[in-house]
């Protein structure tokens, strides 16, 4: 394969669109393993991370379960009287703050003493149960809109006043998660005059707040996107009567589709791009809008992070590392694509506390160690700061947006290409080698050539880090150990070093610059992410 950069080729800014992580259980950050893995998310550069959660507002005593969470901010007295109780939302909240993550803050779900179909509340799902039967109590509306709006303001006037209005500011502040699926069990109007409500109790606290939604499951989630933009342009309010709803930025999920094939995963990463593809085109139809950040409010290979089964089989492995690689660098494809404004993707994996090692949950750390996905944010974050621009890539192995749009990464063929960056003294190429079907393949001899650097003759040096089999790869090594449920302090220790990011053995070296070129040679494996990073005075 061969994989041409060229320094001189501006395609845009490089914005730090992997600085977002989220779950749908929130009780899990405070605890010692959720917060060891928000400092990590907190320490990958160049801006700051932001952290979402569903269940904010349920109703409960904290105690985190798979697909649940609560934190009792909302109750009533006797009387129908309001209490509200931040104790529980502020500690989840202040994991993040504390450790360089800030919230992107879902507003839901809803309290039990405010539903209008508050039993059976608490649901009691597991991995091997129907994924429908998490739609509970918390998933219906309001029986009072204004109690509602009123629990909004108090919750966003608390914030400020505890945390400052120059924080609570630079937040997020959404309503709501999936309102076009089961997570709504309201009509599409009535989730209008939810958001409406909403936004108007932030706005009351807190006037430069910024709002946004919907967080359409599927993309568009057919209709529902398009509908809710028109429902912010020129519907009527709820709240005001008057024209429009405010909205500072649109968001909506994407996911893969991975099946059990003969003996192997399938991965379906072509219906996570269309997905973006779809969504992306719907905003661009709005001229009002069409320059309002994005953020793919959930951007993940699958749909559900705490199921397992056979074709959840690559989370602990370097297929969902190279699935990363290869699905983010196309989402700045599909934003240019469109023209619009894609200020972030978030990845809906996170960390689950009392589980078994590498138990096959979609997440980034499991018991405190971190899975190969994480070196993919890793090597991200070495890319750039601000002011770096993405450049111009051509490779053979790139079978284009359009053509990997429609059909995946199937057959013979593997997506063999890179994303590659500039900054001042400062080139960066992220290289992978990825395929739809984890199954053995052979390696890719890369020849990489390089042109159009700033400088014309002298020495770079590279360093080039690694994500295979035995490089940045904690789970390999545990298997090595013989997959110890209980580690010994000094395998703990050497699974923790496993864990983060590798260099090649002997890859920090000179390569000469001539004539504003540099050539270099890499083998890659099958499913392995590179980075190469060339600096020079």
């Amino acid at each position: 394969m061969t994989i041409n950069i060229d320094a001189s080729q501006p395609q845009g800014e490089f914005r730090p669109i992997w600085r977002y992580y989220g779950a749908d259980e929130p009780n899990y950050a405070p605890m010692p393993n959720g917060k060891k893995l928000l400092a990590e998310l907190g320490r990958i550069g160049p801006s700051p991370a932001y952290f979402r959660a569903h269940n904010l507002l349920t109703t409960g005593d904290g105690t985190p379960d798979l697909k649940w969470g609560s934190t009792n901010a909302y109750t009533e007295d006797e009387q129908g009287r309001p209490i509200y109780d931040w104790t529980i939302v502020d500690s989840i909240l202040e994991a993040g703050l504390e450790r360089g993550v800030k919230p992107y803050l879902q507003i839901g779900f809803m309290p039990k003493a405010l539903s209008i179909k508050p039993e059976p509340y608490q649901h009691r799902w597991t991995p091997g149960a129907r994924y429908e039967e998490i739609y509970t109590g918390w998933a219906y509306p309001p029986k009072d809109y204004a109690r509602w709006g009123e629990l909004v303001y108090q919750w966003t006037k608390h914030c400020v006043e505890k945390y400052g209005r120059a924080e609570t500011q630079s937040w997020y502040w959404q309503v709501w998660n999936e309102p076009n699926i089961g997570y709504w069990r309201g009509t599409p109007e009535e989730f209008y005059k939810l958001y409406d409500y909403a936004v108007d109790g932030v706005r009351r606290a807190l006037p430069t707040a910024r709002v946004g939604g919907p967080e359409t499951a599927g993309g568009p989630g057919g209709d529902f996107l398009k509908n809710f933009l028109e429902h912010c342009v020129r519907g009527v309010n709820f709240v005001t009567g008057k024209q429009g709803a405010p909205l500072d930025f649109i968001s909506f999920h994407a996911k893969g589709s991975p099946h059990f094939v003969e003996d192997h995963v399938r991965m379906g990463i072509a219906n996570q791009w269309r997905d973006i593809d779809s969504a992306c085109a719907v905003i661009a139809g709005f001229p009002e809008l069409k320059d309002l950040p994005i953020v793919i409010g959930e951007s993940d290979p699958d749909g559900c992070a705490a199921c397992q089964g056979p074709h959840l089989g690559y989370r602990n492995g370097t297929l969902y590392s190279s699935y990363t690689a290869a699905s983010f660098a196309r989402k700045y494809d599909i934003a240019d694509k469109h023209g619009v404004n894609l200020e972030g993707a978030l990845t809906w994996a996170f960390t689950f506390e009392d589980q078994p090692y590498f138990a096959g949950f979609r997440q980034l750390a499991s018991n405190g160690i971190d899975l190969p996905v994480l070196g993919v944010f890793r090597m991200f974050g070495r890319m750039g700061g601000s002011g770096s621009q993405r450049v111009s890539v051509r490779s053979s192995g790139d079978a284009g947006l359009e053509s990997l749009m429609k059909s995946g990464v199937r057959g013979d063929e593997p997506d063999i290409s890179a994303l590659a960056t500039l900054e001042a003294g400062k080139l960066s190429v992220m290289v992978w080698h990825y395929h739809d079907d984890d199954v053995p393949g052979p390696s890719a001899a890369v020849d990489l050539a390089i042109s159009g650097l700033p400088v014309k003759t002298g020495p770079a040096k590279l360093s080039h880090y690694r994500i295979d089999e035995t490089h940045s790869n904690a789970f390999t090594a545990w298997k090595r150990m013989g997959s110890p449920q209980q580690p010994t302090p000094e395998q703990y220790a050497q699974l923790e070093k496993a864990g983060q990011l590798a260099l090649l053995a002997g890859a920090e070296t000179a390569l000469p610059i001539e004539n504003g070129t540099i050539t270099t040679r890499l083998d890659l494996p099958r499913q392995a992410v590179s980075l190469l990073v060339f600096e020079w005075q």
